[in-house]
């Protein structure tokens, strides 16, 4: 097992870990959580003998084998299923004797080395690694493809494969999903879950925490405690034991205040001067109990969106791709105010040439493209965070953004992603700084700030959440589901699809379709196309289309209906606010004895038009109140999936 006894880690002037004595048995998975910078990626260095603890020791299995993921892969003339084969050391140690036992002709050399080889299931090993490159999306040409003529990106996913094809006892997996979209994302956690070996991951993405852990490990405030089950166990376990030391915090700080109150009240009297001093000393020696809090960092919302015309936009037929080879066609959709959209498709399908379509960034090869008066729209991509200067720092880019804007309202709003100050703190990020040194999560964040900032009313958002830790993600999704604008949002994090989409589109073979179902039933899809499993008859595809497209035209229908009930609620809304507010201030002023002065006999006038007013409102507000039901049932019955 891997023993933690008394462990301190310090990097530079900062103490990561202090105290920290805990065990991790073979086998357990173990999901490792914390702040951006807390020590976790230390940790994993000095799990693999990097790093030496400062203080305590840390004990692994003699003989363990340890596989993780190298995060540079040099532009090698090997072809990408021979790299992926390197992660096993010791079938090319024998590969190696094997070549050294034949010139030499040693028969019983060669009789051991073929023994060892079926034991470790060497013959398979060509095959095992064809799989994993097709699990993380590979088609089946690459595996014979130079490593060098892979961008980086994919050659990350060969770093991946090749830490998977070791037959490690420990493998430590440090964000694994950040360079892998929803498909990969899926057949990595089914492999992660049959893995005998002990995990250790990092990740940002909840669900894929709860699909591969059995336990967390959280990092703060120099801690590292450990939680039986997977991330959702972790944030309730983790919520009742901060409850729980919040109440002994107060509770000590009743008895404190009492206590000084006290010695206050009697340390100057000589009948109760040692009792006074006892307090004093119980005081001293009291163990203080730290006021327990859960403080994000991330704080940020939407600005109103202008108005939005209705559609925002419309395709007709359209076809699009890349040197004059399309990888869609057909292409025919609506975006309407509102409507929040995430995009499904396996790799390579086509998912972000569909996005830089939308935006406008890439032309239509054919078909019509109509926008709407006012659209204005706001596109995220990992490409742009390339074009962030460099050597100008976050508030710069900002008030590049907006030359109008007060600076201290560009630092109020770049506090929300983080951004404050010049980084005293040690914890967040300058907003003064030049943002060539920042880190992806920080560029990534930067990014979304100037997006967000421009008051976009059609959002294109792809994979936003590579390199943004769980805070991020989860202030991220709040913005998300308030923003009133139209989304359309492509990511393999399936907790940000679940809370802030309503409907799913499918790309596939080159063209765009609802999807008739949820994320799970995408998971089992995906698990068909991967069986193999015939395709059913033109006639039946062809039946399928033509129910999608009566329900898409009967889906329409019931928007172009809802639209005149929801503008008539939104006006009954206004005027209940406004009615209700005026209520109050009435029933505030019948509170006042004053008014009832009958000094100059008889009720005052100011009574009797207060309460003429007030009989006004109620009415008002009761048949308004009346009129909202009446529509919501209208717009619940004519409810849009």
């Amino acid at each position: 097992m891997i023993c933690f006894r008394d462990l301190r880690l310090v990097r530079g002037a900062r103490t990561l870990i202090d105290g920290v004595s805990l065990q991790i048995f073979p086998g357990w998975k173990v999901g490792l959580t914390g702040a951006n910078g807390c020590g976790k990626s230390s940790l994993f260095a000095l799990l693999r003998g990097q790093l030496l603890p400062d203080r305590g020791d840390l004990e692994l299995p003699s003989g363990w084998v340890i596989a993780h993921v190298a995060q540079e892969t040099p532009a090698l003339p090997q072809a990408a299923i021979d790299y992926v084969l390197d992660g096993d050391d010791e079938l090319r140690r024998i590969e190696a004797a094997l070549a050294v036992a034949g010139r030499a002709h040693d028969g019983m050399r060669i009789a051991e080395l073929h023994a060892r080889m079926e034991e470790i299931g060497a013959y398979a090993a060509r095959a095992r690694a064809a799989a994993l490159l097709d699990g993380l999306g590979f088609a089946p040409a690459d595996a014979a493809r130079a490593v060098a003529d892979f961008s980086g990106g994919w050659r990350m996913r060969l770093n991946l494969a090749q830490a998977l094809m070791c037959r490690s006892d420990l493998l430590l997996l440090d964000e694994p999903t950040n360079h892998l979209d929803l498909d990969a994302v899926i057949w990595l956690e089914q492999w992660l879950r049959d893995y005998r070996g002990t995990l250790l991951l990092i990740s940002h993405d909840r669900e894929f925490l709860d699909a591969c852990v059995d336990h967390i490990a959280h990092i703060e405030r120099g801690g590292l405690a450990l939680y039986s089950g997977a991330y959702s166990d972790f944030e309730r376990q983790r919520g009742e034991r901060l409850a729980q030391r919040q109440a002994m915090f107060e509770r000590q700080q009743r008895e404190i205040a009492h206590m000084e109150d006290y010695i206050r009240r009697f340390r100057a009297k000589a009948t109760k001067a040692r009792q006074a001093q006892s307090r004093i000393k119980a005081l001293e020696r009291m163990e203080r109990i730290a006021a327990a809090h859960v403080d994000t960092p991330f704080t940020f919302s939407f600005r109103a969106a202008p108005a939005a015309p209705d559609p925002l936009l419309q395709i007709e037929e359209g076809a699009a791709g890349y040197e004059e080879k399309n990888v869609l066609a057909g292409i025919t959709l609506t975006l309407r105010p509102g409507e929040r959209v995430g995009l499904l498709g396996r790799n390579g399908a086509g998912k972000s040439t569909l996005i830089k379509l939308l935006s406008g960034q890439l032309a239509l090869a054919a078909g019509r493209r109509r926008e709407g008066k006012g659209l204005a729209t706001g596109y995220f991509a990992q490409h742009q965070l390339e074009t962030l200067r460099a050597d100008e720092s976050a508030l710069q880019h900002m008030m590049r953004l907006d030359p109008a804007a007060r600076e201290q309202d560009l630092r109020d709003y770049l506090g929300g992603f983080d951004f404050r100050g010049d980084g005293a703190d040690g914890r967040s990020t300058p907003a003064t700084a030049p943002c060539g040194p920042f880190s992806g999560g920080e560029k990534s964040r930067l990014a979304l700030a100037l997006l967000i900032w421009r008051r976009p009313n059609l959002l294109l958002l792809d994979e936003p959440t590579n390199h943004l830790d769980l805070e991020m993600r989860h202030a991220l999704t709040l913005a998300l589901q308030d923003h009133d604008g139209a989304m359309v949002l492509v990511s393999h994090d399936r907790a940000l699809l679940r809370a802030c989409c309503d409907r799913l589109w499918l790309v596939d073979e080159g063209r765009l379709q609802p999807f008739d179902g949820d994320l799970d039933d995408y998971r089992d899809w995906l698990a068909t196309r991967r069986a193999g499993v015939v395709r059913a008859d033109p006639a039946a595809a062809d039946a399928r289309r033509a129910g999608r497209a009566q329900a898409e035209a009967e889906r329409q229908a019931r928007l172009a209906a809802r639209r005149p009930l929801v503008r008539e609620i939104g006006q009954i809304e206004k005027k209940l606010a406004g009615w209700e507010g005026e209520k109050k201030l009435l029933d505030a002023r019948l509170a006042d004895p004053a008014l009832y002065d009958t000094s100059n006999g008889g009720k005052s006038a100011r009574l009797q038009d207060v309460l003429k007013r007030q009989a006004e409102l109620s009415a008002w507000i009761e048949e308004a109140e009346s009129r909202w039901l009446e529509l919501s049932a209208r717009l619940e019955e004519l409810a849009v999936d």
